[in-house]
């Protein structure tokens, strides 16, 4: 009975899926200085999360093409706690790196990073 029960076991922990993060999902970026705002997909990469651009609207809601689709805009956010993270963060607008940190408060994300005193950051919404 009990070498029965091993495999079993072992079946169910294999067969469950990991629990998502809750910052996992399709978010709203503000808009540029251009009116232009993108979808970036977060998900899970190791034991962190990154996001990436994944689609790019102008100012009128119509889907454009952008050379910064595809990019990661942040990599290895861990969560330390309160619904914050930490990690890096790229900036498209002036092509950097940065340390960057996130504070997730239900469906909306505030992504920001901080080079020296000089710091930015940007309110997302949640899509899915």
């Amino acid at each position: 009975m009990r070498a029965a029960a091993v495999p079993l076991i072992l079946a169910i922990g294999l067969g469950a899926p990991a629990l998502a993060d809750p910052a996992e999902g399709l978010w709203l970026t503000e808009a540029d200085n251009r009116g232009q705002v993108a979808h970036v997909e977060v998900t899970r990469c190791g034991d962190a999360i990154c996001g990436e651009i994944v689609k790019t609207f102008n100012r009128d809601g119509n889907a454009i093409l952008h050379p910064n689709i595809g990019k990661r805009v942040f990599w290895g956010m861990k969560p330390v706690g309160g619904g914050e993270y930490e990690g890096r963060a790229f900036v498209p607008a002036h092509n950097r790196e940065y340390p960057g940190q996130i504070t997730l408060d239900g469906n909306k994300m505030k992504v920001g990073g901080c080079f020296g005193p000089i710091c930015m950051s940007q309110d997302w919404r949640r899509v899915r």
